[in-house]
């Protein structure tokens, strides 16, 4: 897999910075993850659009996922938001 930074980036294409970028969080769904999401990226600075969040459980309610728009100034800053995301046990995968 490559890393974020490996890919190329072409005008008017890809990541831009700063910028609004959704974040899908998924994990157990007894973790309260809806508000636990934004708690995380809020804690590392980021600005969410609470309008934004959407959640949809599994077919057999085991697992959530957790979308959310942020404002995000810089690459690192994205990328920071997926590490404190995943570093988060009840987190298991972040899109």
């Amino acid at each position: 897999m490559r890393e974020l930074g490996d890919i190329e980036k072409n005008e008017g294409q890809g990541f831009q910075f700063p910028g609004s970028f959704e974040v899908t969080a998924m994990g157990n769904a007894n973790a309260n993850l809806r508000e636990r999401v934004t708690e995380i990226l809020r804690e590392i600075g980021l600005s969410v659009l609470e309008a934004s969040v959407r959640e949809r459980s599994s077919s057999q309610g085991n697992y959530v996922s957790v979308s959310v728009v942020f404002n995000c100034p810089s690459r690192e800053k994205y990328e920071e938001a997926h590490a404190a995301l995943r570093a988060h046990p009840d987190i298991r995968y972040t899109l």
